[in-house]
């Protein structure tokens, strides 16, 4: 069951969780999932009880099944407490599931102001793996998100897995303000005839018939989908978001894998 001090959090009873604390309650003490009592404060953006629970001696960078509490708040929009963790020496850089950094999920949240937060801090705007935090900001059509990791130094030719360049989601997206953005700052994409605002915008249009994506893609779009679903079905809500992510790269047009990956970022707020 919930502890006395979890209880006192989710309640917001201020004076009650400074009262158990100063009576011997364990602020790192964590549930099954990993979570302690600073990732219930964070991930609510109870700004007062997480400077209680860090005053304490609560662990900023504690490890849940979600990431630490850093990830909670920026998962949440709550960029105060965003800062104020970052002030007691964060990781704003903290990798969780092989793939999620705060500033990435601070932009699948999105919270333009969580993102500026951690990029101040620090953050590494080039993230990891093939999911970079400007893909998934070309990926969501967030325009103000994706200037501001070019002006921190994110590199716009960092392809996905497969190769698309951000230049090619900000135009299957529709955005040509993206592309237009984008395209004094790219190299040139080799397959591309007409290297243009117009030439890119005209190539996403043809991208489900071009044989250079056709290969095989079919097959590994299939996979994906298939294993996303399942991982949804166990609730592996991390993994499953990963999975969608990579098959939306193949296969832009499907509102189900839209829809699913939602569901799993609902299911993680939750």
């Amino acid at each position: 069951g919930e502890s006395p001090l979890a209880y006192a959090i989710n309640g917001v009873h201020v004076a009650t969780v400074r009262y158990l604390l100063d009576h011997g309650a364990d602020p790192n003490k964590a549930d099954d999932k990993g979570f302690t009592s600073l990732h219930i404060a964070a991930e609510d953006g109870y700004c007062k009880i997480v400077e209680i629970l860090l005053c304490k001696g609560a662990s900023v960078d504690a490890l849940s099944n979600r990431g630490t509490p850093l990830h909670l708040a920026a998962t949440n929009g709550h960029h105060k407490t965003v800062k104020i963790l970052l002030d007691h020496n964060a990781d704003c850089n903290k990798i969780v599931h092989g793939i999620y950094t705060p500033l990435l999920v601070s932009i699948y949240a999105p919270s333009l102001k969580c993102g500026k937060i951690l990029i101040k801090a620090g953050a590494d705007v080039n993230g990891v793996g093939n999911i970079t935090p400007l893909i998934a900001a070309v990926s969501g059509v967030l325009t103000e998100c994706m200037k501001c990791l070019l002006k921190a130094g994110a590199d716009p030719n960092v392809p996905d897995e497969f190769g698309r360049m951000p230049i090619e989601f900000a135009a299957i997206c529709g955005s040509r303000q993206d592309v237009e953005i984008l395209f004094p700052l790219m190299s040139r994409i080799p397959f591309v005839k007409d290297s243009s605002v117009n030439g890119i915008m005209l190539h996403a249009c043809l991208l489900p018939g071009q044989e250079f994506y056709e290969s095989g893609l079919e097959q590994e779009t299939a996979r994906l989908k298939l294993q996303g679903k399942k991982a949804l079905e166990d609730k592996d809500y991390h993994s499953a978001i990963k999975l969608y992510t990579k098959a939306m790269g193949l296969d832009n047009y499907d509102a189900t894998l839209y829809s699913n990956r939602s569901l799993c970022f609902l299911q993680i707020c939750d």
